[in-house]
């Protein structure tokens, strides 16, 4: 039996940095200092990868993740080994249960050295390798830990889900397609058999103009990321000429800040028109909203000239609007909220008063049930 939901969670997301920035200085080498720093800023949930696709081959062995080469700092720069990772990933969550702290699992499924994710054929097989990693947070006590299950990161993009595609596949498929409604739909009814009073969904960072199309009736809850550079909501960074490309991060530094203060009301207006409409979503549906990625660009990090200010300024305005809705069971401060992000981890006083507004802010009626 789920437990009731009277107020929404503040929410972090520390992907896979968890385990894999463990060298010194990278910000999770001891995990008492980074989760008593989270529980500090008044953080009561955390999203991590659970890496269940290489739990489901050997939970104990050595593995080298490769970097996925993005524009912040998520994870390792360069390749790393991780081992031992089913008993890693018990010994994590034990200590977010001892702080009070409930843990959502997802999964980018990271390539390896021999790129195991590619096994994963069918609905069954995405489930498969679910209940391998849950079965191990069962077998150590600590399934009550665990807040909801997000089987696939920003599901159906081909970067994260590749296994869905033959090779060289550049386009994913629209999440109003059969075969991924299908896919979904299989994959969490598997799972709800063993771990009934789990929470499923699949989160989502694009394809929002089908919202009012897609078939949302298997998911649990809705998580949409919702920034204001999201090619999905604006233009933003075609307008400045940025296209997630590692050598393009300059361009962010140097356009980003002045291109958002030259047009702040129409930005500021995206972002509440989205906020409104990923509400309406909700209400249609009958579906909680949890968002663990959100706000301001979707790509940054401490960089010379790379100034947070306008950052945190977008953020707060999101979970204030995303608080006032009702309709959030979890939200984010940002997708920054992590030890390796000092510009905005330093600042205690700034995720004190957005996380204490996010627990003492209003849930509908009908999602309290």
């Amino acid at each position: 039996m789920k437990p009731a939901i009277k107020r929404p969670r503040a929410i972090t997301m520390w992907e896979f940095s968890w385990i894999e920035r463990r060298w010194p200085g990278a910000g999770y080498e001891d995990w008492d200092q980074a989760l008593d720093e989270l529980v500090e800023r008044g953080y009561d949930a955390v999203r991590i990868d659970a890496f269940p696709h290489l739990i489901a081959v050997d939970p104990d062995r050595v593995w080298t993740i490769h970097s996925d080469e993005q524009d912040g700092d998520w994870g390792a720069p360069g390749e790393v080994d991780i081992s031992h990772v089913g008993a890693a990933l018990v010994e994590f969550i034990a200590k977010c249960k001892a702080r009070g702290v409930v843990v959502g699992l997802s999964t980018w499924y990271k390539r390896d050295n021999d790129n195991v994710r590619m096994l994963i054929k069918t609905a069954e097989d995405q489930a498969r390798v679910w209940l391998a990693t849950l079965d191990i947070i069962e077998q150590a006590g600590l399934i009550d830990a665990i807040f909801y299950v997000d089987l696939c990161n920003e599901f159906p993009n081909v970067k994260w889900a590749p296994y869905l595609y033959a090779p060289g596949t550049t386009a994913s498929d629209p999440l109003t397609d059969a075969r991924v409604i299908a896919w979904m739909r299989n994959s969490i009814a598997i799972l709800k058999q063993r771990y009934p009073g789990l929470d499923y969904t699949f989160s989502q960072s694009d394809q929002f103009h089908l919202w009012d199309q897609q078939d949302v009736s298997m998911l649990d809850f809705l998580e949409p990321h919702l920034w204001i550079t999201n090619p999905a909501m604006s233009s933003f960074y075609a307008d400045i000429g940025y296209s997630f490309k590692m050598r393009e991060f300059q361009t962010l530094v140097r356009k980003a800040k002045p291109h958002y203060l030259a047009h702040k009301a129409h930005f500021d207006a995206i972002l509440t028109e989205w906020i409104g409409k990923a509400a309406d979503w909700s209400r249609r549906t009958g579906k909680p909203l949890v968002t663990t990625e959100a706000w301001a660009s979707v790509m940054y990090k401490d960089w010379p000239m790379a100034d947070w200010d306008w950052m945190m300024d977008v953020c707060a305005a999101g979970v204030e609007q995303a608080a006032a809705t009702g309709r959030w069971t979890a939200i984010c401060t940002s997708n920054f909220c992590g030890p390796q992000y000092r510009g905005m981890w330093r600042d205690i006083a700034w995720h004190r008063r957005l996380t204490d507004l996010i627990k003492s802010s209003p849930i509908d009626a009908e999602l309290q049930a």
